[in-house]
C-alpha cells in the first residue's frame, strides 16, 4: 500500500519540527555551557588576580625580612667587634701587669 501524500507531508512536517526542536536544544545546552564556562574562567581570573596580589604582598615582606636581617647582621657584626677589641684590650693589660 502506497501512502497518501497528505501522510508524507505530515511526517515530513513532523520530522522536521522534532529536527529543529533538538537543533534548539542542542543550541541551547551549548550556550549555557559556553556561559557555565565563561563565568568559570572569569571566577579564575579572579582568583589569579587575588594569588598575583598576595605573592606581591608576600614578596614585599620576604624583601622586609631580608632587610631585616641583613640590618642585624651588621649590627651583630659591630658588637663583635666591640666585644672582641675589648677583649684583646683586658688581655694586654693581664700580660703587661705579669
Amino acid at each position: 500500500m502506497a501512502e497518501s501524500p497528505v501522510q508524507n507531508g505530515a511526517e515530513l512536517v513532523t520530522n522536521q519540527t522534532t529536527g529543529q526542536q533538538a537543533e534548539s536544544d542542542l543550541a541551547s545546552l551549548v550556550f549555557d555551557m559556553s556561559q557555565q564556562v565563561q563565568m568559570g574562567m572569569e571566577n579564575m581570573l579572579k582568583l589569579v588576580n587575588e594569588i598575583d596580589q598576595s605573592s606581591v604582598g608576600i614578596k614585599e615582606e620576604i624583601e622586609k625580612s631580608k632587610d631585616y636581617a641583613m640590618e642585624k647582621k651588621r649590627v651583630l657584626e659591630e658588637e663583635k667587634e666591640q666585644f672582641q677589641k675589648a677583649a684583646y684590650t683586658i688581655l694586654d693589660m693581664l700580660s703587661n701587669r705579669g
